[in-house]
């Protein structure tokens, strides 16, 4: 992945956004994206993707409302919409693509909010000619923001004190230390001893998630950083997703997590890729699944 912007300082300014202007979106933002959408053909797992830059039609919003649990999205411009290849680590590559491509769209000054639900059936899958073993796990609200000083002004404030992401020790261990007596083994890993890992991880921390529920938890091993999913009980409704085809979003969040991670990382200099590599012992007491490792 070759971003043509700032990571971290994009990462740190993206927000979601559910009120655009309607206005349009304008012709060189609007060329990039769509052909950043275009070219995004492969997840760091190979799994086959198609996206486009998609202008909003009338029943678009209502149809976003539907899905119920995002809020009413207003004054859309346009939306990304991708399918994959149905297959291992398929909606991990999803996510990971996907993410890359709302950095994109707020590098250029757009607004975005990603809306993940029952998408492989329906308006959005013919619109983008879905075919037989294609899935729509999301998709990406995108147009102008209607007040920049406004969404400046609510994002400090978010990062100052507003946040509801979890804390860094729930998130990041260290598989080298011994957990206390009879606690869950691997012990977190304090932000003082992750080094220059610390700000890779640190945009893990801040990335976005279906119900903000940060499904994503990172060991460090020596060189190796092992991300695995830790599942939110009962989310999503297993009825949801049997009957209304709901898609696996936790592992959507995977992705995005790894896009975050190695972004930041390539930003600093630090090198690294992603390979299907679990450790011979896993974490031990966690009901955790392994996803993937960045081997550096």
């Amino acid at each position: 992945m070759n971003p043509t912007f700032p990571a971290t300082e994009t990462m740190n300014q993206r927000f979601s956004c559910r009120t655009f202007t309607g206005e349009p979106l304008g012709g060189a933002a609007r060329d990039r994206l769509a052909a950043a959408a275009e070219a995004a053909r492969t997840g760091p797992f190979g799994s086959r993707l198609r996206f486009r830059l998609l202008a909003a039609a009338p029943e678009d919003e209502g149809a976003l409302k539907r899905l119920g649990t995002y809020g009413t999205i207003r004054g859309l411009s346009a939306f990304l919409a991708g399918a994959v290849q149905t297959g291992p680590r398929s909606r991990e590559d999803f996510g990971y693509v996907m993410e890359s491509l709302v950095l994109e769209a707020t590098a250029l000054g757009l607004g975005t909010c990603w809306v993940g639900g029952t998408f492989t059936r329906g308006t959005f899958a013919r619109r983008l000619s879905a075919s037989r073993g294609e899935r729509l796990p999301a998709v990406t609200a995108v147009g102008v923001i209607p007040d920049r000083a406004s969404a400046e002004e609510g994002l400090v404030r978010r990062r100052v004190g507003g946040s509801r992401r979890k804390p860094w020790e729930d998130l990041f261990f260290d598989a080298s230390v011994a957990a206390r007596p009879g606690a869950p083994s691997p012990a977190p890993l304090p932000a003082a001893e992750a080094g220059p890992w610390a700000d890779p991880l640190e945009m893990v921390r801040r990335a976005p998630s279906a119900s903000n529920r940060q499904p994503w938890r990172v060991v460090k091993d020596g060189s190796r950083w092992h991300f695995y999913l830790r599942r939110t009980p009962g989310y999503p409704p297993r009825f949801a997703v049997f009957l209304l085809g709901v898609d696996d979003l936790q592992q959507v969040d995977m992705g995005i997590a790894m896009c975050h991670f190695e972004l930041a990382a390539r930003e600093k200099g630090l090198a690294g890729q992603w390979v299907d590599r679990p450790p011979a012992r896993g974490p031990a007491g966690e009901p955790w699944e392994y996803s993937a490792t960045w081997e550096a």
